[in-house]
């Protein structure tokens, strides 16, 4: 019998079981796939504090960096820090970026239009300036995952940490009203605490336990090109647009230019949002769009070829926080889901949060904002 269990093996997942795991607790991990084999996998890696509001988000973004940061000395994954840029077209969205960036209170350097290829010498021209945020950065998300999961293994104080792959979660065991376990297409696991992090299929594994948490897919569409022998850009640059996107509630089609190399020579060029379940159906118009405002954004990858794409799901929730602590309605069940496209980016601090309630400590932040009970519970959500 284990500690904790913990439902999901992708980043979020890794990451609660890795902190569980330093604070002296036993666990074991079930996923009934492979590790980060679901949007951990179809992800770019982003940590970013660029994009977020002020508020809790913000707070928790702003602590996972730091965290992401020391988490980097373990080795094993890819971690860049190479800070974000944010630009704008016209000088109305320069005056708007500059004023989130003061409210955001994060670290930041506001840029002219002139001094935009200081920092990106292929830009193209026209651009009225930006932002430049030098915390944000970006791992190689499946080898974060598989890396949190290995140095847990290896047992910080007294915890030890198990992964049970290819096993699927069907249901939960309970005495009375407490959550004691799962069960699974290979029989039960018993644990003392059960943490749902199940990422876009949060939702489904809370169904599971009669507990609601409107957890929806929003996909996303990935290009990558071939790789380059010289590096082309330096930072994450994204347009403005990206922002509002993030926080749309929109469930139809919205792209933004959003472009960052990586250490293997390819460039990632996205990004796209829409709601249409899981279908994963390739969409040659999405891609089409993203390549144009890649080219418009940086000219020089109109003769770089694109040599595919990938899409994932993200775990999007109606309010846009994540859903982190004690589900009251089902003692003994935690989540740690909903993350959206930021779950790589919140996984530490989503992990480091659940480990403090669990071991009764005090948490560095307030978690009633991402409670799990804060949804009405007959709302329809399309």
């Amino acid at each position: 019998m284990s500690d904790v269990i913990v439902v999901g093996a992708g980043v979020v997942g890794a990451a609660c079981a890795y902190y569980a795991a330093r604070a002296g607790l036993d666990v074991t991990v079930v996923d009934r796939g492979p590790v980060a084999g679901g949007t951990t996998g179809s992800g770019e890696g982003n940590l970013l504090v660029s994009d977020k509001e002020p508020g809790p988000e913000l707070e928790l973004a702003v602590l996972s960096n730091r965290l992401w940061r020391d988490l980097s000395s373990l080795g094993g994954f890819e971690f860049e820090a190479k800070g974000g840029l944010v630009v704008a077209e016209t000088p109305e969205v320069r005056e708007q970026l500059a004023d989130l960036a003061g409210k955001q209170d994060v670290e930041h350097a506001l840029v002219t239009g002139a001094a935009l290829r200081d920092y990106e010498p292929h830009l193209a021209d026209g651009l009225a300036g930006g932002v430049y945020y030098p915390q944000d950065a970006q791992v190689q998300p499946m080898l974060a995952a598989a890396a949190l999961l290995k140095h847990g293994a290896e047992s910080y104080g007294h915890g030890a940490l198990r992964l049970r792959l290819g096993v699927a979660v069907t249901g939960f065991t309970r005495s009375g009203e407490r959550v004691t376990g799962v069960r699974t297409t290979h029989g039960d696991v018993l644990g003392g605490a059960v943490i749902n992090a199940a990422g876009t299929w949060g939702g489904e594994v809370a169904a599971l336990a009669g507990v609601r948490l409107p957890v929806l897919p929003r996909r996303g569409f990935i290009l990558v090109t071939e790789p380059l022998p010289e590096p082309l850009i330096r930072h994450k640059v994204y347009t403005a647009a990206y922002v509002t996107n993030v926080a749309s509630d929109s469930a139809g089609l919205e792209t933004s230019a959003v472009i960052e190399g990586t250490p293997a020579g390819t460039v990632l060029i996205g990004a796209s949002r829409e709601r249409v379940g899981f279908d994963r159906t390739t969409s040659v118009p999405v891609l089409a769009r993203l390549a144009a405002q890649a080219v418009a954004l940086f000219p020089a990858l109109r003769d770089v070829r694109a040599i595919r794409s990938y899409c994932g799901f993200r775990p999007y929730c109606p309010d846009h926080l994540p859903v982190i602590g004690a589900d009251p309605r089902a003692p003994g069940l935690y989540h740690a889901c909903g993350h959206e496209g930021a779950g790589i980016g919140l996984a530490p601090a989503t992990g480091h949060l659940l480990a403090q309630v669990l071991t009764g400590a005090r948490t560095d932040l307030d978690l009633r904002p991402f409670r799990p009970d804060r949804f009405p519970s007959t709302e329809e959500v399309t």
